[in-house]
């Protein structure tokens, strides 16, 4: 069992090692102008485990105490897509310029598409929180119609 992990660590670390070196062979040329780079790089991870992380562990949990049964589920998932596409949209909203330097993917509105979007992820949730509300009215008045008919 030893081996096959060491065998099957062996490429991940040899892909780290080229990630390494072909991250070097870009920012060694231009050193004071890539450390932006390093710090873009290395702040990522930082600020999301240092702010963002213990954000959203603290919005799920107010969240699930706060909130009906039938609603918990819907609206942290909601939560969760909404950050998601966030820190995805967040590059391109951030952006200095109008127009993106190549034409593709990035050059539609970034703002309109993220609103559109989580206006999806919202109704989406509003109709799975609804509907999950009325089939649990819907099964409460099944057992207690059971109830008072074998009261009876």
């Amino acid at each position: 069992m030893k081996t096959a992990r060491f065998l099957l660590v062996l490429p991940g670390l040899a892909a780290l090692a080229y990630g390494v070196v072909l991250f070097l062979e870009y920012a060694a040329p231009a050193w004071p102008d890539s450390f932006t780079t390093v710090v873009w790089i290395g702040g990522g991870p930082i600020v999301n485990d240092a702010v963002f992380a213990p954000l959203a562990g603290v919005a799920g949990l107010l969240l699930a105490r706060v909130l009906p049964r039938p609603w918990r589920t819907p609206v942290q998932v909601g939560a969760l897509l909404t950050a998601v596409l966030g820190f995805l949209a967040f590059p391109l909203l951030w952006r200095a310029y109008g127009v993106a330097p190549q034409p593709g993917l990035h050059d539609g509105d970034t703002w309109l598409g993220l609103l559109l979007t989580v206006a999806a992820v919202w109704v989406a949730v509003l109709l799975t929180g609804t509907a999950r509300t009325v089939t649990a009215r819907r099964a409460r008045r099944r057992e207690d119609d059971l109830e008072q008919q074998s009261s009876e």
